[in-house]
């Protein structure tokens, strides 16, 4: 009986066919929108794609893409967003296999889900207050919040804005893990007598169509 078993498993891996195929989404597609015509792209008949009951097996992934045998397509099921998927990775995808039977037929499916400028910069403040000696030298640092964007790459934050600029500049260093540090630095004497308090504006803006 183990000797059967061992026998069946081989002809059934010599009989199975390994293929890969890749599609690019973006994020927030609604349902029923089209990722792809898989029959034709794995250049299957569509009497084969039927009759071999073509499914969509994966673990963790039906929630979220349909296959429809009739069409021979991929389908989106439900609203994908990026950020809730794969929070601020850069490479975010879902993987399943597509199997038809009579013979086993085994197709790797990997779609990547690409971003959309579908967050703003915020602070978690929304405002700071400094309280600055009038006698505090020039290049004095003072170190400002960062803003937080969910977004990935060019859709994350890009620059900052500090307005206006009489006694203060803004410096902005790039950290090896891709943040930044943002300092206000003085840049001419503060005089009390002629003006008491001083109210800037911190702008985040981000690399996203529209900004």
């Amino acid at each position: 009986m183990e000797w059967r078993v061992l026998t069946l498993f081989s002809v059934v891996v010599l009989d199975s066919v390994i293929a890969r195929i890749s599609y690019s989404i973006p994020e927030e597609m609604p349902r029923g929108s089209l990722v792809g015509y898989i029959a034709q792209d794995l250049s299957l008949e569509m009497k084969r794609f039927i009759s071999g009951k073509a499914r969509i097996y994966s673990r963790n992934t039906e929630e979220y893409m349909e296959l429809n045998r009739e069409r021979g397509v991929i389908l989106v099921k439900e609203r994908i967003d990026r950020e809730a998927l794969c929070a601020e990775t850069t490479v975010c995808a879902l993987d399943f296999q597509i199997i038809l039977e009579n013979p086993m037929e085994f197709y790797t499916v990997i779609i990547h889900i690409t971003d959309i400028n579908d967050n703003a910069p915020t602070f978690e403040k929304s405002e700071m207050t400094f309280r600055i000696s009038e006698l505090a030298v020039t290049e004095t640092k003072f170190v400002l919040e960062r803003a937080v964007d969910h977004d990935v790459e060019m859709n994350g934050v890009q620059r900052y804005e500090l307005k206006p600029m009489d006694n203060f500049v803004l410096k902005v260093h790039n950290k090896a893990d891709g943040n930044k540090n943002v300092e206000m630095v003085l840049q001419k004497p503060l005089d009390r007598e002629k003006q008491e308090q001083i109210n800037l504006v911190l702008t985040a803006v981000d690399g996203g169509e529209p900004q």
